[in-house]
């Protein structure tokens, strides 16, 4: 069993805290994105979209996408459990950690593909959009802030995938899109700190 990495990218990183808050460890081969290993026939032929992460178990069967990386070690290992332990708290942390998806994660790797030097010359960049996308990371921390009012975690009452995902957007938007959270916003400065200390924050 193997898991290609893409380094400080966000949706390994996802699967690598998860694994560390499941303390599991397997080999970890991480690509190189300067060099376009992720888009050499070799590893096309394991994800024929170029995108990490990507596990590939023994048997040599491939998963991608990093939600269903987490649910497939989720079921092996089942505690602690990340997405929930009832059918409610199953629900619970799906709609969050979709929440968290849409409203965080997807709108700061906008401003990062769209908005940054690294990407010049790499992908086809839409300031315009990348800057609305910006805008839109303000209102929705100003949302999750709210949301957060007596709340310890975001999906449960427990540390959780949508916890994770939130973690490492908001990780992602202090580091490449330079927008860090708020100093008014106390509920989520007040979480941040929180599962920012915990040890598998930098997996």
């Amino acid at each position: 069993m193997k898991l290609y990495d893409l380094k400080n990218a966000p949706n390994p990183r996802r699967v690598k805290i998860f694994l560390a808050e499941k303390k599991i460890s397997i080999p970890v081969e991480a690509l190189d994105i300067e060099t376009r290993e992720h888009q050499r026939p070799g590893f096309l032929g394991k994800n024929p979209l170029g995108k990490l992460p990507v596990l590939e178990l023994d048997d040599g069967t491939v998963l991608c996408e990093s939600v269903a990386i987490c649910r497939y070690f989720e079921e092996m290992v089942p505690e602690p459990p990340l997405f929930g332990r009832s059918t409610l708290e199953r629900a619970q942390v799906e709609m969050w950690n979709r929440r968290m998806e849409h409203e965080l994660l997807l709108p700061v790797i906008d401003v990062f593909v769209h908005t940054h030097p690294f990407w010049v010359g790499k992908r086809e960049q839409m300031p315009a959009w990348g800057e609305a996308q910006r805008k839109l990371l303000v209102e929705r921390m100003r949302w999750l802030d709210r949301e957060l009012e007596g709340k310890e975690f975001i999906g449960v009452e427990r540390y959780d995938m949508a916890d994770i995902t939130a973690q490492v957007a908001l990780l992602t938007a202090r580091g490449v899109a330079r927008l860090p959270i708020p100093e008014d916003h106390r509920n989520l400065s007040r979480w941040w700190a929180s599962v920012s200390k915990r040890p598998t924050a930098r997996a």
